[in-house]
Order: C-alpha cells, then sequence, then structure tokens
C-alpha cells in the first residue's frame, strides 16, 4: 500500500522549538511505521516563506528575506536531523518547482471563474496572515488566543477565491465521510464554521513583492494561504509527476489545530474546485502548553532551546516524551520536570532496568550464551498472548494515529516481563540443579522479549533498537514488525553484553549544577556517586527488641481497593484499602514495581496503627510490608481469603 503523510510547512520567522517538533515527530513515527509495514511511504515536510511577517522580520534585522530565511531553514533542518526525522522530502515555497505550480492553479481558478478581481478594505493581522472583521477584534486587537497583538486596517485591490461557491459541496463531503477530519472535535468544529456562512478568500496582495507573482497581473503577489496549501501537490510535482501520479490523494495531513481551518475548508475547496481528489483524513492534534497553562510559542516567548535538550537527554528520550505526553483530542503539557519523570519511570526504571537485569542475568547463569527455550508454563503462554494482544492494538491506535495509545499499550508488556523476572526469580533457580532446564527456558524468554520490545519501540525511537540489538549480538536485518510477536525467532547460541544502562536515570538538579558550578572537580563527584552506589550485600539485622516492642504493632490484612500511581513521581502509589470495614489511603513507593491493575484485589498486610504521614500532599494511614534486595521487590500478600481487618500475629 501507498502512504502519504504531511506535516504542515513551518514559518521560518525564528529557529524551530520543542512545540513545533511534535508534529513532524509524530509524522516521522507513522512513517517509519509504514515503512516497517511494508507500505511505501512518501513523507513530505517543509517551510512556508511567502508572507509579509517574513519580510518584516527581516527588515527587522538588516537583512533581505531570502538570507534571512535561509539561515532559519537551516536550524529546521538541523533540528530534524538531530531528532532522527526520515522525510522523504522538504519543500520550500521560495522553490521554482512550487513557484510554477501555483502560477499554473491560481491562472487555472482565475480563467474557470473562481477567482476575481475585487477591493479588500479590514484589519489585518500580520503574525497570523489574517484579516478579521471589526466585530471579532478584542479590545481592537487579535482575536488570535495565541496572538493578541496590534492589527492594521488595510484597503487595497485584491484578487478573491469563491470560497462560498463550493460550502454545500464541502459540506456533504464532510458529512459522507465521517473521518475525514479527525479528531471528532475538530469534525464538529468546522461543520459548526461551515454552516455559519463562508465568505470568499482573499487570495493576493500588492502592499508587498515578496513571494510569487500572479502570472497576468505582477503588482499582486499570491496571498499565502492559496501560495502554502499547494506544496502537498507541488512537492509531488503536480499535474504529470510520477510521485503525484503515485502518492495522491494524501493519507494523512497532520497538523496543531489552530491551522484546521485552512486544511479542512480552504484547501478542500480548492481541489474541489480543480477537480482533483481530497486527502484522506485531516488530523489537527493539540498544543503543548507551558506548565503554567500556556500554549508552548515563539510569540510567547516560553521555548526552550531544543538542540540543548537533545544535548542532555538524547534525541530517543525527547521523541518518546513528546509522542507519550500528547493524548487524542487533547493538550499535552510540557516542561523539563515532565520531562525528566518520563525518563526516569518509563525508560530507565522500566524499559532499561528489564533490558539490563535480564542480559546481567544471562551473562551471570549461562556466560552470555542464549539458551535453548523450553516448555512454556501458564506464565509463559500469558506473556505470549499479550505480545500478540499489544501488536494489534497498537495498529489498533497507530492507524487511529494516536502514538500515545500505541506506546501505552506497549509498556503494558514493558511492565509484565518486569513482573515476570520478579516472578520467576532467576537468581532462586540458578541455586537448584534440578531448576537447570526452567532456568534455560526463563533466560531465552527473556532475550526474545528484548528483541521484541526493540521491535515495538522502533517508530518511536529509532536509536534504540541498534543499541539493542548490538547487546543481542543481531543484526538490524531481523528489524520485521511481522516477527513483533513470535517467539523462538533467536538463533540458538547467540551471545549477548550486558552493555552500558539505555537510559541511565537523570536528575534535573544536575545541569543547575554544571552551570553554577563550573569549576567543581568531577572525579569529587564520580568518587561521591560510587560510594552512594555501594550497598553491602544484605542489610544488617536490628538491635533486638522484646516481644512488648513487638505488641506495639498492629498488622492487619487489607484489600485493595483502588490504585493509581502518584503524579509527577517515580515510585509512589496511592492506594485505596479497606481494613476493619474501613476506607483509607496509604501512599507506598512501590511503583516502580507493580502496575494499578497488578494490586488492585490483592490482600496485602498493613502497619494498621502507624502514625499517619504527608507525602506529596496526600495523608497515608499506614504501611504496606514488602520484601526487597538487589532492586528486587515483592508486596507481602495473603493467599486466602482473609477479611480485610485480620490480624496478622
Amino acid at each position: 500500500m501507498k502512504y502519504y503523510i504531511t506535516t504542515p510547512i513551518f514559518y521560518p520567522n525564528a529557529s524551530p522549538h520543542i512545540g513545533t517538533a511534535y508534529t513532524t515527530v509524530a509524522a516521522d513515527a507513522f512513517a517509519r511505521y509504514h515503512r516497517m509495514k511494508g507500505d511505501e511511504v512518501h513523507f513530505l515536510t517543509g517551510t512556508d516563506e511567502n508572507a509579509q511577517k517574513i519580510v518584516r522580520t527581516a527588515e527587522s534585522k538588516g537583512m533581505d528575506p531570502k538570507s534571512y530565511v535561509d539561515g532559519i531553514v537551516k536550524g529546521f533542518k538541523s533540528l530534524w536531523e538531530e531528532l532522527d526525522i526520515s522525510n522523504d522530502d522538504f519543500i520550500r515555497t521560495t522553490e521554482e518547482r512550487h513557484h510554477k505550480v501555483v502560477q499554473s492553479i491560481f491562472t487555472k481558478l482565475y480563467e474557470q471563474g473562481d477567482i476575481y478581481k475585487s477591493e479588500y478594505q479590514g484589519w489585518y493581522c500580520t503574525p497570523c496572515e489574517t484579516f478579521w472583521p471589526e466585530t471579532k477584534l478584542i479590545e481592537g486587537k487579535c482575536p488570535n488566543p495565541d496572538c493578541g497583538r496590534e492589527v492594521e486596517m488595510l484597503k487595497e485591490e485584491s484578487y478573491f477565491f469563491k470560497l462560498s461557491k463550493y460550502q454545500d459541496v464541502l459540506l456533504k463531503h464532510i458529512q459522507d465521510h465521517p473521518d475525514f477530519i479527525q479528531p471528532v472535535s475538530r469534525r464538529n468544529e468546522m461543520i459548526r464554521f461551515i454552516e455559519s456562512g463562508l465568505e470568499d478568500l482573499c487570495v493576493s496582495r500588492t502592499t508587498f513583492q515578496w513571494g510569487i507573482q500572479v502570472p497576468f497581473d505582477t503588482k499582486h503577489v499570491v496571498y499565502v494561504w492559496l501560495d502554502a496549501l499547494i506544496n502537498y501537490i507541488s512537492a509531488l510535482g503536480f499535474p504529470d509527476g510520477e510521485l503525484y501520479k503515485k502518492y495522491w490523494p494524501a493519507n494523512v495531513h497532520l497538523m496543531g489545530k489552530d491551522i484546521v481551518r485552512f486544511h479542512a475548508v480552504i484547501w478542500p475547496i480548492i481541489l474541489i474546485a480543480l477537480g482533483l481528489p481530497l486527502p484522506k483524513v485531516v488530523y489537527g492534534h493539540g498544543w503543548f502548553l507551558s506548565k503554567e497553562g500556556g500554549k508552548i510559542s515563539k510569540s510567547r516567548g516560553n521555548v526552550q532551546d531544543s538542540f540543548e535538550l537533545i544535548r542532555r537527554y538524547g534525541s530517543d528520550a525527547i521523541r518518546y516524551f513528546l509522542l507519550r505526553e500528547m493524548q487524542v483530542g487533547a493538550d499535552g503539557t510540557y516542561s523539563e520536570d515532565n520531562l525528566v519523570d518520563r525518563l526516569n519511570s518509563d525508560l530507565a526504571n522500566d524499559l532499561g532496568n528489564f533490558v539490563s537485569r535480564s542480559l546481567a542475568m544471562i551473562v551471570k547463569y549461562r556466560g552470555g550464551i542464549v539458551p535453548k527455550g523450553g516448555e512454556d508454563t501458564e506464565l509463559e503462554l500469558e506473556i505470549k498472548a499479550l505480545s500478540r494482544e499489544v501488536k494489534a492494538k497498537v495498529e489498533e491506535r497507530m492507524g487511529a494515529l494516536d502514538p500515545a495509545g500505541a506506546l501505552e499499550n506497549i509498556w503494558r508488556l514493558v511492565a509484565r516481563m518486569n513482573k515476570y523476572v520478579d516472578e520467576t526469580a532467576p537468581w532462586a533457580l540458578a541455586k537448584r540443579e534440578d531448576s537447570k532446564l526452567r532456568l534455560d527456558h526463563v533466560l531465552h524468554i527473556f532475550a526474545e522479549a528484548i528483541r521484541i520490545m526493540a521491535i515495538f519501540t522502533a517508530p518511536f525511537m529509532p536509536k534504540l533498537p541498534s543499541k539493542i540489538f548490538a547487546l543481542l549480538g543481531i543484526k538490524e536485518d531481523m528489524l520485521l514488525w511481522e516477527e513483533v510477536d513470535q517467539w523462538n525467532v533467536l538463533a540458538e547460541g547467540i551471545h549477548v553484553e550486558k552493555g552500558q544502562p539505555l537510559f541511565p536515570r537523570v536528575d534535573l538538579s544536575q545541569w543547575i549544577t554544571e552551570e553554577e558550578n563550573q569549576n567543581v572537580d568531577q572525579e569529587q563527584k564520580n568518587n561521591e556517586q560510587i560510594k552512594t552506589e555501594v550497598k553491602p550485600e544484605f542489610e544488617p539485622i536490628k538491635e533486638e527488641i522484646t516481644i512488648d516492642d513487638f505488641a506495639k504493632i498492629d498488622l492487619r490484612v487489607a484489600k485493595i481497593l483502588q490504585a493509581e500511581k502518584v503524579e509527577k513521581t517515580d515510585k509512589l502509589m496511592k492506594l485505596e484499602i479497606e481494613v476493619s470495614g474501613k476506607k483509607r489511603t496509604i501512599v507506598s513507593g512501590i511503583a516502580q514495581h507493580y502496575t494499578a491493575d497488578e494490586l488492585v484485589g490483592k490482600s496485602v498486610v498493613i502497619v494498621a496503627n502507624l502514625k499517619p504521614a504527608k507525602l506529596r500532599g496526600i495523608v497515608s494511614q499506614g504501611m504496606i510490608l514488602a520484601a526487597s534486595q538487589d532492586g528486587v521487590l515483592e508486596v507481602l500478600t495473603v493467599d486466602k481469603d482473609l477479611p480485610g481487618g485480620a490480624r496478622v500475629k
């Protein structure tokens, strides 16, 4: 199958930032996923350079527009390279290939009566490239909530495109194709907008000359939205190019929600007027908001240097955070704190920890040689069924343009494999001679699961699979989607290495320390780190107590009714429990070892008379008992169906 996906073409009026990056990272994940599925993919991105605000920004810097945008475009391309964006083409609206197509289409629409000359008078916002009626202004300024700048009254001769002529045709197409505009909230917005009545669109300007000239009236330049939107077919060589014949109509136009109106109204009507097929899906995702609530944007001045973030945390971590945080139809929240929490929790503790522990045990118990698999127990059958279920869910979510949902399902398998390590306890199997074959099978499952995780995460974190495959001692030609739910794929006897942690844990304060204390002796810091990491094999037994001391502790059985991870923490889980017929809340540091679903319904042992304490603003009334050693933790549970409140003696 062919798959054509586009981002919007971005304004090169300033360097790209992390909010801008989401659209391109998401489009790249979809493109990579479809390539892995065997589809023929064409992925387009680029820059929209023919705008009045480009002229004004360049003038303010004492530069001509072309020299100015050349420098900014170089920054876009560099950032996309740093983020491992695999676009097949990068279109610039200053390119001759684009100019020719725009002029040809403008002429055709004029000749068939869909474009006419008139005069326009209205309030114009240069940053938004939009005319506004006076009734829409807010205190005389641009009503766009992300702008709010001064507007200016413009009166000039212009050409207009007959949007109103095709209003009913477009509305019928939207109603007949419910998936055309996604998500549903954007579709409903567009239907209401169209039903309120479309006005004809101003499509030329005479007050500046930077842009594409109208071929039959050279004092006019083509106004931005007619010019910009045509990039999606000019880049394919419309009308006779082989790429156009192969890939149009686009499968997905992906963009932020603020420009859906142009892509779901103006662009389809241009295509209808030309008699061309419409794109299959116009998808408007949410914005990334700052911690304080405003949109991440250059105009608000709340952006961070994207290159610095990549240097600190790596492109895979940045990509994972962006894709996991943006839920379908909603806005995401960006802060460096949130990013570090995701890196430490999901990537370091969950995925990285499983890979590191598993490979270390293969090295320790089998000299790094992956043993032959054996007979599955119910545990392995459950995990293999889960891998098939996760594959189906990932395919469903990616088809619905929901990378966050896809990653959430992948992490179900990651969490299950971490639990599998604790359930099988290879360190205990290694001590028993009669468990040799069982240990072989468990270690074999570890290696296969690591391979599967590399395949699952490849569209989202493209650097990760090569690192994992290098540790497994296998070639990248095994990165096959059709084998993502297959087991017993690895050749017997392959040699694995433990290697360095895939995602080292990060302390956000280290960046502040580096900036504020440049002369701190690095060797001293390393020695202090080593000291904190060295732990005795077993903690020493505490001093003796009397039976009277022990009698003060009231241990009870408690039923876990609800469980949820405490936001912005790695370890804390908030539990609602029932003990002696009453409900209470306990905050426990077990979130790295259990998911919420794994805890609900369990009968655990608690210290019922512990003095309440406040953790992260939550009052915790008790403590759950658990055993731990060498990073492995298991909550003490009661197998028999004892009531909540039963005494533990």
